[in-house]
């Protein structure tokens, strides 16, 4: 699961006097989003730190979040900050020279080539099974919930399973392949409730382990391994929360493993976060702190990817659920909190909190979306129905 919030960055006039000058002007810029500095508002920004302002003007959303992480500035709903700081659409064209370099980096190389790939892994999956076992729901589900009749995180988690396995059309008896298992909750739901046999492949070591060890009963197999190096055939394909790793660079020859292992009659469900604009460039804060070399996908990017050799049979959006479940997995962090504080320490509970909170804001100003695409590969005769 990568997320990424779009934020503002600028760069000073020469000889202004900076300190006076980007407080100035970062408060214009809050204020047309209904934003006050020191205001009394729980979305507004409290500034412990003089430095704050010039940091967010000249490093955009890397700036705005250390400062945040070394506690030099507080809000108090720091989503709701957010998410009406993105409603504004006002940062979308505000770029620094300062941030050239990171565009180009993912627009030159091929920031998630085979040698790269397994960095997320170690960095952000692999923080330990006991803390996301504390975050999220028993499955271990690491993606957006659907909401339409939930309640709770489990319940919605286990709807969001059953839908996709409704999609996919499964049946007892079928092989499923799922691309970027995860700690295999899709795999063991679609076991458990509709008979079938499912390999699953990862980057992270302490998700296969884990995996392995819990669904030992099922008839589930977790291989440590690269998309890129699958090479035989499956009745159906999920990928859920994992195409935000692959990169732009990449998306047409993960299409292509996807297409070669997946039956003629068989159908391929993309579970995906996208942004709404082809040339945004991935959020630098997200990028060094969160999911290093994240790049989450354009519609137009995905369409390009899957031209001529998937049909789109089915297209949803409901991104507005990943809110819900954002601010479910920061009600548990912050309750677990008390038995990783001295494992992980103060500066990461705060940027834990700044990803969760951000994120669950740019979902709720629609800056970013979940979609769910159904693809097959001749098309199907009648038609698709869900």
């Amino acid at each position: 699961m990568s997320m990424q919030a779009q934020t503002c960055s600028a760069e000073m006039p020469a000889g202004a006097d900076i300190p006076m000058a980007a407080h100035e002007l970062i408060t214009r810029l809050l204020a047309a989003a209904s934003i006050r500095i020191n205001g009394d508002q729980p979305w507004d920004m409290r500034v412990l730190r003089a430095d704050v302002p010039e940091r967010a003007l000249r490093y955009g959303n890397l700036g705005l979040g250390e400062a945040y992480m070394e506690g030099a500035w507080e809000a108090e709903a720091l989503d709701e900050f957010f998410a009406r700081l993105l409603r504004t659409r006002m940062t979308d064209d505000m770029l620094s020279l300062r941030m050239l370099w990171h565009m180009l980096r993912f627009r030159l190389f091929n920031l998630q080539c085979l040698r790269r790939a397994r960095t997320v892994g170690e960095v952000h999956y692999d923080l330990g099974n006991d803390f996301y076992a504390a975050m999220l729901d028993s499955r271990m589900t690491y993606t957006c919930g659907y909401w339409e009749h939930a309640t709770t995180l489990e319940q919605a988690q286990a709807a969001k399973l059953d839908m996709i396995c409704r999609k996919l059309r499964l049946r007892p008896g079928m092989r499923v392949l799922d691309i970027g298992c995860g700690w295999g909750s899709f795999m063991s739901y679609a076991a458990e409730h509709y008979g079938v046999e499912c390999v699953g492949v990862t980057i992270s070591r302490a998700q296969a382990e884990w995996a392995r060890e819990r669904y030992a009963h099922l008839p589930l197999e977790f291989r440590l391994q690269d998309y890129r190096e699958l090479n035989e055939r499956f009745d159906a394909i999920a990928s859920v929360g994992m195409f935000e790793h692959v990169g732009r660079k990449n998306h047409r020859a993960y299409m292509q493993v996807a297409h070669r292992c997946l039956k003629d009659e068989g159908l391929f469900l993309l579970h995906t976060i996208g942004k709404n604009l082809r040339r945004n460039t991935p959020d630098p804060w997200i990028d060094k702190y969160i999911f290093p070399n994240g790049d989450l996908p354009s519609a137009g990017q995905i369409g390009d990817a899957a031209d001529g050799l998937f049909v789109i049979e089915d297209l949803h959006n409901f991104g507005a659920d990943y809110d819900r479940t954002l601010m479910a997995w920061y009600r548990n962090f912050e309750a677990a909190w008390p038995r990783f504080e001295d494992r992980l320490g103060e500066r990461f509970r705060r940027m834990w909190r700044y990803y969760l909170l951000s994120c669950a804001g740019a979902f709720r100003a629609r800056d970013i979306q979940l979609w769910q695409w159904v693809l097959s590969k001749e098309g199907l005769s009648g038609g698709y129905r869900r």
